[in-house]
């Protein structure tokens, strides 16, 4: 794994065994998060990614392993205020207005009262902040879900598929504010199914089949590997790892 740049780890996952029915989706999964970076979690749908961060915070039955977030158990209380979680199903009321349940959000996060109009700016949501999130389009709602994740001041922000849906020119300014985020000493661990959004990463998990990959930089990756992108990089890992 490469050097943490941020300091510490924001997250640290050892033995990570997660089983439903007779199968074990994750099996003895090993994960590190660095702090003050962007973390990519990039893999195909269905390879585990999703459990993997229901994992990380606190929500996923767990057979085995140890999760630590922040220095404290996956899960704990005090992280509540501490960590950003954002679900690809949008986790808003629709009978509310968007300001409506950020004001209530942000209640129940006792987050500063100025907090609301800060996030309606940071994800483009000023000209629709006083219609019912139920008349708003997929990419709207998915844009109302991560301001609810960015009130109050996170440490940590987990993301499943943030920008799915969303126009390019706001993914961009989406990323942009991850890397401000980032730089402020924020961990932000981004999942993704789309192999070009690995270049906007600091740092790289790839995943198959609930296994880890890789889990470094992009530049660090292309040379291990000599592929000319993330995407031939991913398929060399996984060519490789069938005829072995």
């Amino acid at each position: 794994m490469s050097a943490n740049a941020g300091g510490d780890d924001a997250v640290r996952v050892r033995g990570l065994r997660v089983v439903r029915g007779d199968r074990a989706v994750l099996d003895g999964l090993d994960l590190d998060v660095p702090s003050g970076q962007v973390t990519g979690l990039l893999g195909p749908s269905g390879c585990g990614k999703t459990t993997l961060l229901r994992s990380i915070v606190g929500v996923q039955v767990v057979t085995g392993g140890e999760i630590s977030v922040l220095g404290r158990p996956a899960g704990a209380a005090a992280l509540r205020h501490e960590v950003g979680y954002v679900t690809q199903a949008p986790s808003v009321y629709s009978d509310l207005t968007v300001r409506e349940n950020l004001v209530y959000f942000a209640a129940v996060l006792g987050a500063p009262s100025g907090d609301v109009d800060r996030v309606v700016r940071e994800v483009d949501l000023v000209s629709f902040v006083d219609r019912l999130a139920g008349s708003l389009s997929g990419g709207q709602l998915s844009r109302v879900s991560l301001a609810t994740a960015l009130l109050g001041a996170p440490r940590l922000l987990v993301l499943d598929e943030p920008t799915v849906g969303l126009d390019p020119v706001l993914r961009r300014e989406l990323w942009e504010m991850f890397h401000t985020l980032a730089s402020a000493g924020v961990a932000l661990l981004v999942s993704s199914h789309v192999m070009d959004e690995a270049e906007r990463c600091d740092h790289l998990v790839l995943m198959r089949d609930g296994e880890v990959l890789a889990a470094e930089s992009p530049a660090e990756l292309l040379v291990r590997t000599g592929a000319a992108d993330v995407e031939a990089a991913f398929l060399s890992l996984v060519e490789g790892r069938a005829a072995s």
